[in-house]
């Protein structure tokens, strides 16, 4: 290898290069064509060393973690790596033809001394490892010095983190892992720095909660907003969806619209405001910033598909709980069936967990002589009579038919005897009766059996003149 006439050609290219890409492409060009090596110049984007040139191989990796790969260890320890015997180095990705005898990667360092990628070289033939070192060594500190002197490596592109964050809108299990997404998505994008969504929860326009611990600027604006009027959060939302995206001019001075003067009496100097969802259910999308700015136009547009992306995520997340909820629930009462209560009770504590058996009294009389129809309201009643009646914390299941179990949490029987005691009211204050059996599950008592103490204990009641409640035996 003629190593200064390499050396010589690779610069000469370089000052020629207008940016970190085309440097890398016309370095690993060059050494191809001189050596025959296979060469691949790779910069870190978030957490990952990029493939951004390569020449001299049929197929290339894209990405590589920086921790990873013989490319990995050269950019975390800032030291070139030289590996003569690739089948015995653990960390060693084959990416060109088999038979590698040689490969050199050099970190490509800034003037601080820090990496800021590396400059990976493979040869096939047998070849002269000082030789071959201290040219990858030269030509990676040329790529380096250029690379830093046209302003460091390249930035993600804006399609590029939208397409990264659309993963993670995709991925959100909850409403508020979603909305941490869209933010953090919003924030990341537009560079400025607070993002808020208001959406409609189905009863009202709520402000999102923070997705992280908010700067002072945001926390600032949520506080604003959170403590607006409902109107007012409406006003915005309209404004959003009868006219679409805005954003501001960075120009101070000028008057503002009455709908916006609480975000600018909060230190906004600078929005975007995205409709989201639908008019009738959506909400929208506020990122600001307290500085004056002018957003670059394109930069809206992609703010709107991160807007529609995130509604078409928030909108799959309600449709699957719905779905669940339907699954989970009796459709007539509401109340939740019998697999949910078969989770419920696995978790029952010997001694504090009680399992009211409650059954509608002469229900199949009701049934027989007024019919169905009738039957169903008579459980629609009693269903949520029962449940009013309950704590809090008590939870009301329908197994079938008129059969419904109460699930309870007391610190001894008479506890959960009074509560029977106002079950057993609170359907006679709507003009129905109801039996109710009572059992504590015991210590290694399956809470199955517990159930079964239970309606032995409702059968007693009924055979004794049915309204009442009876604790049951062990």
């Amino acid at each position: 290898m003629d190593h200064e006439r390499i050396v010589s050609d690779v610069t000469a290219r370089l000052t020629r290069a207008s940016s970190a890409e085309e440097a890398c492409r016309v370095s690993v060009n060059a050494l191809h064509a001189h050596t025959g090596a296979m060469a691949a110049a790779l910069l870190p984007v978030r957490r990952h060393l990029r493939c951004v040139a390569a020449a001299g191989a049929w197929q290339v990796f894209t990405a590589v973690q920086p921790g990873r790969g013989v490319s990995g260890r050269a950019f975390r320890t800032g030291q070139t790596q030289t590996v003569v015997a690739v089948q015995d180095d653990p960390d060693y990705i084959p990416v060109g033809a088999p038979g590698t005898a040689l490969e050199v990667c050099a970190p490509l360092l800034d003037t601080d001394g820090a990496p800021i990628g590396v400059l990976n070289v493979e040869w096939q033939d047998p070849t002269d490892v000082e030789v071959a070192r201290k040219l990858v060594d030269e030509v990676a500190a040329c790529l380096g010095d250029r690379i830093t002197r046209l302003g460091g490596p390249p930035p993600e592109k804006r399609t590029e983190k939208l397409l990264r964050h659309a993963g993670a809108l995709t991925s959100a299990s909850t409403e508020w892992e979603l909305m941490a997404a869209a933010n953090d998505a919003a924030r990341d994008m537009s560079g400025l720095s607070a993002a808020v969504l208001v959406v409609d929860d189905g009863q009202r326009m709520r402000v999102g909660m923070p997705t992280v611990l908010p700067d002072e600027f945001e926390s600032k604006l949520r506080d604003v907003m959170t403590a607006l009027p409902e109107s007012a959060l409406l006003d915005l939302v309209n404004l959003a969806h009868r006219h679409g995206s805005s954003y501001t001019l960075g120009e101070a001075d000028h008057c503002v619209p009455h709908a916006y003067r609480p975000l600018v009496d909060a230190g906004v100097a600078t929005l975007i405001m995205v409709p989201v969802g639908p008019p009738d259910s959506g909400g929208v999308m506020l990122i600001a910033d307290e500085r004056s700015l002018e957003p670059d136009p394109s930069m809206v547009n992609l703010m709107e598909l991160l807007a529609a992306q995130a509604w078409s995520c928030l909108d799959r997340l309600r449709t699957l709980s719905k779905l669940r909820e339907l699954a989970s629930s009796d459709p007539l009462t509401g109340l939740r069936h019998q697999g949910p209560f078969g989770e419920r009770i696995r978790g029952a504590v010997p001694g504090r967990t009680a399992l009211l058996a409650i059954d509608i009294d002469q229900f199949k009389v009701i049934n027989d002589t007024y019919g169905h129809q009738e039957g169903d309201a008579v459980l629609v009643a009693v269903a949520g009579a029962l449940k009013d009646a309950l704590r809090h914390a008590d939870e009301l299941f329908r197994l079938g038919g008129d059969e419904f179990v109460a699930v309870l949490e007391v610190r001894h029987p008479n506890e959960a005897m009074m509560i029977a005691d106002r079950l057993t009211a609170a359907a006679r204050a709507i003009g129905r009766t109801v039996s109710i059996g009572v059992a504590l599950v015991e210590e290694d008592e399956p809470p199955e059996r517990a159930l079964r103490r239970a309606d032995a204990a409702l059968y007693e009641v009924k055979r004794n003149g049915r309204d009442g409640a009876r604790l049951a035996g062990s």
